[in-house]
């Protein structure tokens, strides 16, 4: 493995337009590859268990949770993931 960690701080810097009076370059850095959703989901138990894998895969990958088993794992993990009790 070559690079360190100069190469993966290149890789996860995000160059941000002409920011500057003077037309400079600005760097964003990222730690990693997540960014937390403007939004906390808002779906019901119901909407949970009619949802199709797809979108149960979007979802989960989009709060960087784990998608992993069959399809039935997926929906409960969600579940247990963001319904609250009341």
């Amino acid at each position: 493995m070559s690079g360190g960690m100069e190469s993966m701080s290149s890789r996860l810097s995000q160059k941000i337009g002409n920011g500057g009076a003077n037309g400079e370059q600005h760097t964003r850095e990222w730690c990693g590859h997540f960014q937390m959703p403007l939004h906390y989901p808002r779906y019901t138990q119901a909407d949970y268990e009619t949802m199709p894998e797809w979108k149960l895969d979007c979802l989960l990958r989009e709060y960087g949770l784990p998608i992993i088993g069959d399809v039935d794992h997926k929906r409960k993990f969600a579940m247990g993931s963001f319904l609250w009790p009341h």
